[in-house]
């Protein structure tokens, strides 16, 4: 009987071996063979990617680049890199040492490697300890606004009224199996109304004091305004989750300052104008540049790597199109090297495709969460923390 298996990484390859009794020894040997890659180098002057192709052919493996490289014809050319991750390996020796650039086509194929095959994320925030490898978690909405895009804002003009409520709704979502909460007092849905910082603070500050003597989960605040940021840290929460991807400087000193753990998210333009018709050359290659600029800008003012999420930014100033090729091709940002949050709770991509309403999206919500999980998301952001615990349970079954 033949049977053609696919593995996604060292211990899948490691486990089949040891099945079939392997030794110890040659296991650590052929395991990296496993591992096939298809890495693609953009813009490669010609002579680099001929050299490129011969070190990789010598080692059994390919690349493929542009006929104009081959015959002179074109000064650069993008190349498509295969092989297995022992062969990379042997591949980053080879051009270490060679000119034309190679030697930093090295360094840098030898970290996107080692980023992508990262998972075992630990995320350290005051007295919480969340072990990202171990499973995906959870990171429930809790709207506190008056005009919520899905209908579920929290938010009252008689504030102490609505603490209780608030707060057994943040306790049912950690008993359902939320692993973080996260507030936010502006709606950040296309065309929302922007608030003041006063009027922010006004919002999310008695919840954030609350939650934190209440709730045995870390407490995360969706704001882009360093003034709020400060007093919710000031106050209990453990982490920010900024839209804005970290574009104040003042932001990141600020989180810096606390060793707060942070969210950098994608967007294009700003929630007033994000999705008036959103254009992009090469949308995965965009967003991977602004994340890892901001990912350094981030590190540069004193923020722990170790504490930093990048989120692509899901329905933040893309065309259903773009969501869905996010989601398609989500592994691709794990060359960052950081933990990947996905938030497409009850969105409207998902409405566009079902022709569904927001109270009708639970469905495709799940789907879509599921899907994120098996492509490398470690932190999913959701409405509906306990039918997307179960769903990510059957997936965590079936993925051993």
């Amino acid at each position: 009987m033949i049977r053609i298996l696919e593995v996604s990484n060292l211990t899948q390859a490691k486990r089949i071996m040891q099945e079939i009794k392997v030794d110890p020894y040659g296991i650590e040997i052929m395991a990296p063979k496993a591992m096939h890659y298809l890495v693609r180098l953009n813009s490669i002057s010609n002579i680099a990617a001929n050299i490129l192709k011969q070190d990789m052919l010598s080692l059994g493996g390919d690349v493929a680049v542009s006929r104009g490289a081959l015959t002179g014809q074109v000064k650069k050319t993008d190349c498509l890199v295969m092989g297995n991750y022992l062969q990379f390996n042997l591949l980053a020796q080879k051009i270490s040492r060679q000119p034309f650039g190679l030697n930093k086509v090295s360094e840098e194929l030898l970290c996107s490697l080692k980023n992508y095959s990262c998972s075992n994320f630990i995320l350290k925030l005051g007295k919480h300890k969340l072990d990202l490898g171990k499973r995906v978690h959870l990171m429930g909405v809790l709207n506190l606004t008056p005009d919520s895009f899905s209908g579920d804002g929290l938010y009252s003009s008689a504030m102490d009224r609505c603490l209780l409520t608030i707060e057994n709704q943040a306790q049912r979502m950690v008993q359902n199996g939320a692993d973080i909460i996260d507030t936010g007092g502006e709606s950040t849905s296309p065309g929302a109304k922007v608030i003041s910082a006063k009027e922010e603070i006004k919002r999310v500050l008695p919840v954030i004091k609350l939650l934190a003597k209440k709730i045995n989960v870390p407490i995360s605040v969706d704001t882009y305004k360093p003034e709020v940021a400060k007093a919710v840290l000031d106050n209990g929460a453990l982490i920010i989750n900024d839209i804005t991807g970290l574009r104040s400087p003042v932001m990141a000193k600020i989180v810096a300052k606390y060793k707060a753990g942070l969210v950098i998210m994608h967007m294009k333009g700003t929630p007033a104008n994000m999705q008036n018709n959103p254009k992009y050359k090469s949308l995965i290659v965009e967003i991977i540049e602004f994340l890892n600029s901001a990912i350094n800008r981030a590190h540069e003012t004193g923020i722990d790597k170790d504490k930093i999420i990048i989120d692509p930014g899901v329905g933040f100033g893309k065309t259903v199109e773009h969501n869905l090729e996010i989601l398609n091709k989500l592994s691709e940002f794990k060359v960052l090297g950081r933990p990947i949050l996905v938030g497409t709770s009850r969105k409207s991509f998902i409405g566009k495709v079902l022709g569904a309403n927001p109270n009708e999206r639970l469905i495709g919500t799940i789907s879509s969460c599921v899907l994120a999980a098996l492509t490398g998301a470690s932190i999913l952001r959701v409405h509906d923390i306990k039918e997307v615990k179960e769903a990510l349970k059957i997936y965590e079954a079936i993925n051993g």
